[in-house]
């Protein structure tokens, strides 16, 4: 048992996107549970009942995510499809203030998308405010995130949250490009110097770190995106929450009117 309550994670909502898991975690009201993956990984993309399966599969000391589910009372997972946490959404604190029912929380891996901050302020709760997360391609970029298996009615109260009364501000679409991993291993997203801009794109040119563990079919995984503003646009470039915690991005960078359209930055299905 990583904490007894999620009130008790270490780390104020306020620094997200920084401070989330490093690691699998079973996430409920009352208490947070560590997951190890299964140690037989499957071959080839997952999508669909073999996503689910493996997913049922981590274990913590109290039983299987399946089991965990079922001792709470929650839906199975065979009712679950998969939703990335990009941000707020995966800091245990913030998904209990939203009342949200059990999740399992996995660490994955993005490469070719990248996490960026939505050109919006959210002032709840917190002085100056949440600056949200959404997604926008990098050729050879990768980092890790967080990704979810949820029910349908979850998904629809965590895109709910994020609207902030401004029905249709997100929407929860899927990608047309970018590849997702599970990731358990401590990895480094490339560094700012390691950017080439060429006045009009972006891209990464070393090499990413070996990937080690199953693929998920990205075309199936529902990925929350701000439509009313897309991202922040910062001369032409992303702010990218790998180089800039939120603060600092709040202080030093951001300003009101300034976006890239999100599907200028992602093709979607």
């Amino acid at each position: 048992m990583r904490d007894s309550s999620p009130r008790l994670w270490p780390y104020a909502p306020s620094n997200s996107p920084v401070a989330l898991p490093e690691h699998p975690l079973f996430y409920s009201s009352s208490a947070l549970c560590d997951l190890t993956p299964p140690a037989d990984a499957p071959a080839g993309p997952l999508s669909g009942a073999d996503l689910q399966a493996y997913c049922s599969a981590f274990t913590s000391p109290e039983g299987t995510v399946d089991e965990l589910l079922a001792a709470h009372d929650a839906p199975p997972m065979s009712e679950r499809r998969p939703f990335l946490l990009l941000g707020e959404l995966a800091n245990p604190y913030r998904l209990q203030d939203i009342r949200m029912g059990p999740l399992p929380i996995f660490t994955v891996r993005l490469t070719d998308l990248c996490r960026t901050y939505a050109d919006g302020l959210d002032s709840r709760d917190t002085y100056p405010g949440v600056h949200h997360i959404t997604v926008a391609r990098t050729h050879g970029w990768w980092e890790k995130t967080h990704m979810t298996m949820a029910t349908v009615e979850q998904m629809k109260a965590m895109i709910t949250w994020l609207d902030n009364d401004r029905l249709g501000t997100w929407k929860p679409v899927k990608p047309a490009e970018g590849a997702l991993h599970f990731e358990f291993e401590p990895i480094m997203a490339p560094t700012h110097a390691e950017i080439v801009w060429d006045g009009e794109n972006e891209n990464i040119e070393r090499e990413a770190p070996p990937v080690t563990a199953p693929e998920v079919v990205i075309g199936q995984v529902m990925v929350p995106i701000h439509i009313r503003h897309g991202c922040y646009d910062n001369r032409g470039r992303l702010a990218r929450t790998a180089h800039l915690p939120q603060r600092q991005f709040h202080q030093d960078m951001f300003r009101r009117g300034s976006s890239m359209k999100w599907n200028t930055v992602l093709k979607i299905l």
